[in-house]
């Protein structure tokens, strides 16, 4: 039973793929949206029982459908492990996939391609699933390439606008750049251990007696390269800002909830193969801090409203592998649940606001929505405080958290992180007020047209809303119910280091501070002085550097694009041409010599006869002159 549920599980977005790619079109724009709902629910429900069943019996459940790939030693089979891990994670996976479904059934309803969307959309469920219930890192890596290139058709899915397409390509290729380094790390630990498998590794290094440390450090550090691809880590974090040209709904999806927490899973999912390479682990927080604070800056000055929250999901993943990096795996976790909660609200709150725009993203143009969009509104201002960290939402708890634990580790990178807080905080607060305070800053037309959302897109923010809230109650400090929920997977649990003191309640102070301080500056900016972002023309100094993203982007086209691309031009124009002449004067020689030696099939026997004489004389020669 647990076989076929687990089938179900898997394949029921993949059936509503394979519907609306052959029989979208002919449905109907509702019912291929339906179609594409109802499966993702399917998986939601089917995962809910396994959660039941696992937390019931604490005993994960390892389901090998055949052997797949033996070579040598190695052998690998095609199989599912469902555990504490994998079964929480796929509930936001399906319980968020299935609310932002919904949600574009309505957002999308006036595109004639929706059920191309539905489609995409469960196809990247579907890879997105098998990334996640994968026993092994073959089955994990088939999913990691899955949803990258969902990602690549979501983002590019209004292919007539070039910038968008660029966009999708610039997330492809980054991604792959990223992969290539997870491809390695498997590559040695199938060569050190003959198995990909999580349980067998797991047994293989806890009995090594001479462990070869300095080759499992460097395959940890191959597959944190490949969590930096996935999880926009500096460097490879450019690709997430430029995701937003695809529609709201797959910026909800892919870079809130799912596809960007692949590479915390997979640290996760291997925490037993880092723990045994401190030096990387160290490499994995501060690679997170400064992520976490660069984003927060850049996320300071920019104007477009998803721009802003694609910086804040960069800024957040930092924190997570801030938290990685010490060892503090259910924290990460905790926030990776909380984040999906936020997050997801806040991307869905802004496609509502861009929705009733008529497709306007500049805050600068916006404001006063507070009255005509009052859902909205609201829903976003409790993602906000939850992403700010004030108490007692669901971002407060979890954020604090891996302060609290940086805290004990690194005094520097706790400096850093709550710093990049404070900063969340600010700009977080910065877009509610530019958006939904004061007067309106568009057109009349737009003013005339202003309304709030259906209802299709105003329950999943909602409920969102609502988990945002009370999420942060899956881990309340000193009695965790998710600490002890994971506790199986790893060797110690992180929360157990510290107990709260008179410290933890200081550092859970200035925390508290430090985002209200945050949204008091917002308030006096925006608020009282109701400072507006000036023109992207008129903007200097260190604000046009950081809203030119520290001129990442054109460094990297500097050093590695124009390279490529003049290395390319080069191949294409000078040695493509010479060996292109080669290969044609070869061609030339060959029908020159036909063109000559046909003339001599002109008919006559005279000449033949000659010929033939010739050739017998020269024979005759060679036979008497040999001698």
């Amino acid at each position: 039973m647990d076989t076929n549920l687990a089938l179900v599980l898997v394949l029921a977005p993949f059936l509503g793929f394979l519907i609306n790619v052959f029989f979208g079109k002919s449905l109907g724009k509702t019912v291929s949206g339906i179609i594409g709902t109802v499966t993702v629910v399917v998986s939601f429900i089917v995962t809910l029982f396994f959660f039941n069943q696992i937390t019931s019996t604490e005993k994960a459940i390892q389901i090998t459908l055949f052997d797949w790939i033996q070579i040598s030693n190695l052998k690998i089979n095609l199989g599912f492990l469902l555990d504490q891990l994998s079964v929480l994670w796929l509930l936001f996976v399906t319980g968020i996939g299935s609310l932002i479904h919904l949600y574009s059934i309505s957002y999308m309803h006036d595109d004639e391609n929706i059920h191309k969307f539905f489609s995409y959309l469960n196809l990247f469920v579907f890879f997105m699933i098998t990334l996640v219930v994968g026993s092994n890192l073959l089955v994990l890596f088939i999913g990691w390439e899955g949803v990258g290139l969902c990602s690549y058709l979501l983002i590019g899915f209004w292919y007539k606008n070039q910038d968008y397409n660029d966009a999708a390509k610039k997330a492809f290729i980054m991604n792959r750049i990223g992969d290539l380094g997870l491809l390695i790390g498997m590559f040695i630990l199938g060569s050190m251990f003959s198995t990909l498998d999580y349980a067998t590794l797991q047994t293989a290094i806890a009995g090594a007696t001479n462990l070869n440390i300095p080759l499992l450090s460097l395959a940890a550090l191959c597959l944190f390269i490949g969590a930096c691809g996935k999880s926009a880590q500096i460097p490879l974090y450019t690709w997430l800002p430029d995701a937003m040209a695809g529609p709201t709904p797959v910026s909800a999806l892919i870079h809130a909830a799912t596809m960007v927490t692949a590479g915390i899973f997979m640290v996760t999912r291997l925490n037993f193969v880092f723990d045994l390479a401190p030096d990387v682990q160290m490499i994995i927080a501060i690679v997170g801090g400064v992520t976490s604070l660069v984003a927060a800056t850049i996320g300071l000055v920019q104007t477009d409203i998803k721009k802003v929250l694609a910086y804040s999901t960069v800024s957040q993943l930092g924190l997570m592998f801030l938290a990685l990096g010490f060892g503090a795996y259910e924290v990460a976790v905790f926030h990776v649940i909380t984040h999906a909660f936020f997050k997801a609200c806040l991307f869905l709150g802004s496609g509502s606001v861009i929705h009733g725009l008529h497709g306007e993203q500049d805050m600068r143009k916006m404001g006063g929505l507070r009255k005509a969009m009052p859902i909205t509104f609201w829903t976003m201002l409790v993602s906000s405080l939850a992403i700010s960290g004030v108490p007692f939402f669901s971002g407060f708890f979890s954020k604090d958290e891996i302060l609290l634990t940086a805290f004990h580790h690194s005094i520097p990178l706790y400096v850093v992180g709550s710093i990049a807080s404070i900063m969340t905080a600010f700009y977080m607060f910065r877009l509610m007020f530019l958006t939904f305070f004061k007067d309106f800053r568009g057109t009349e037309e737009q003013k005339h047209h202003l309304h709030e959302s259906d209802g299709l897109i105003t329950f999943p923010l909602m409920i969102l809303a609502l988990l945002a809230t009370f999420g942060g109650l899956i881990s309340l400090p000193g009695n965790s119910w998710l600490n002890e929920y994971l506790a199986p997977l790893f060797t110690k649990v992180a929360g157990e280091e510290h107990h709260l003191g008179t410290t933890e309640y200081i550092l859970m102070g200035v925390a508290v501070l430090g985002g209200l301080l945050g949204i008091f500056i917002a308030y006096i900016k925006y608020f009282k002085q109701d400072n507006i972002p000036e023109s992207d023309e008129k903007i200097t100094g260190l604000t046009k550097v950081l809203y030119n993203k520290y001129y990442v982007d054109e460094a990297y086209d500097t050093l590695f694009v124009a390279p490529v691309n003049a290395l390319s031009k080069f191949f294409r124009d000078y040695v493509e041409t010479a060996l292109s002449a080669f290969v044609l004067g070869l061609g030339k020689v060959t029908n020159e010599i036909g063109f000559q030696g046909k003339k001599i099939q002109n008919g006559s026997i005279g000449l033949y006869l000659f010929v033939f004489v010739l050739g017998l004389c020269a024979i005759v020669s060679y036979i008497f002159l040999a001698q």
